[in-house]
């Protein structure tokens, strides 16, 4: 990697949780895409962005199950001092590790029995004795949230987790939640073609309440990166096939929006997915992208959207251009929209 690539350091909302300004989604590593690395080699490219100034790793109990948990806890259980763990409760799982597809979600279960005892294995797959951000993976329309952010507020005092967090919650559960429990973190999935948090409350809930956003799948689950076409085959597993924004005829309407990631990563000698992470890092000074990647070379080109500098002008050039894309297809099939802004 370029040497003066440097990945500077965010704050998480008004909390004392510091970040590297790009972390690392680790989903994909072995779990939801059809194709995994060994656990040696996904140990290796965690290490290799350690070495490269990541500091913020994002992972779940319910990749996997359990294995994705395993392999973070392991990689980084020698710089373990250096970084930040993030992991998420809330599906109730079994002991049972038979795989499970990513658009395939269990039931939730986020009673307060349930989130200690995933804090507890969590911990032991992690190989830490504290979990850095907690956050619940969905809204469980079964459990008041003041009784999820007040059985993290116990974790906490207990010394167990340092930060809470609520992945895809509702504005209004927000609030709720930051009452009982601050919230530092809220991760949503946040793109220039997923801008949902403009429009439905979370980014200005996360500025009023000093709340930092979690962007996951930045570059639109590749798609933005601008490697696939409406021709491209996802092997079997790959969750992206039951994606209705994924269906070939979908991808030949929304290769607009790569297109304009195209002309400005021309002007700027970037790639289209540097410039999709460069605009989202020049959105706010608490919005932190998470990409994934299984490969090095895909790794260092993410880092190095931190040099990309995308003037006032830029930014206005890409709203407009952005705002006269259509963007076809739902992010989610139904079902799975239904357990997002709750």
């Amino acid at each position: 990697m370029n040497a003066s690539i440097r990945i500077s350091e965010r704050t998480l909302g008004k909390s004392d949780l510091k970040v590297s300004a790009l972390g690392f989604g680790c989903m994909g590593l072995n779990f939801g895409y059809g194709t995994s690395l060994t656990k040696a080699e996904s140990i290796t490219l965690i290490r290799q962005a350690v070495d490269r100034g990541v500091t913020f790793f994002d992972t779940a109990e319910v990749y996997g199950p359990f294995t994705n948990e395993e392999i973070v806890g392991e990689a980084l259980e020698p710089v373990r001092d250096r970084v930040v763990i993030a992991t998420k409760f809330g599906f109730n799982l079994g002991a049972a590790r038979e795989p499970r597809a990513a658009g395939s979600l269990p039931g939730f279960n986020s009673r307060p029995e349930r989130i200690k005892q995933v804090a507890d294995e969590s911990l032991k797959r992690l190989r830490t004795d504290v979990i850095d951000l907690f956050y619940q993976h969905r809204v469980d329309p079964n459990v008041p949230i003041e009784d999820v952010a007040g059985t993290v507020k116990e974790l906490i005092a207990a010394g167990k987790v340092r930060h809470f967090g609520l992945s895809e919650p509702g504005a209004a559960t927000v609030r709720r939640a930051h009452a009982v429990q601050p919230v530092t973190a809220l991760q949503n999935e946040y793109s220039l073609w997923t801008r949902g948090p403009e429009t439905n409350g979370i980014l200005a809930a996360c500025a009023e309440l000093g709340i930092g956003l979690v962007a996951y799948s930045p570059l639109g689950k590749g798609f933005l990166t601008g490697a696939m076409g409406p021709d491209t085959q996802f092997a079997d597993g790959d969750f992206r096939k039951s994606l209705p924004r994924f269906t070939p005829e979908a991808r030949a309407k929304n290769q607009a929006l790569v297109d304009l990631l195209k002309h400005f990563a021309d002007e700027k000698k970037a790639t289209p997915a540097q410039i999709a992470l460069a605009w989202l890092l020049a959105q706010q000074p608490w919005i932190v992208p998470i990409p994934g990647t299984t490969k090095l070379h895909r790794l260092e080109e993410n880092l190095g959207a931190a040099n990309v500098e995308l003037t006032a002008q830029d930014l206005a050039a890409i709203q407009r251009a952005a705002a006269e894309i259509k963007i076809e297809g739902e992010r989610y099939p139904a079902h799975l929209m239904a357990t997002t802004g709750r």
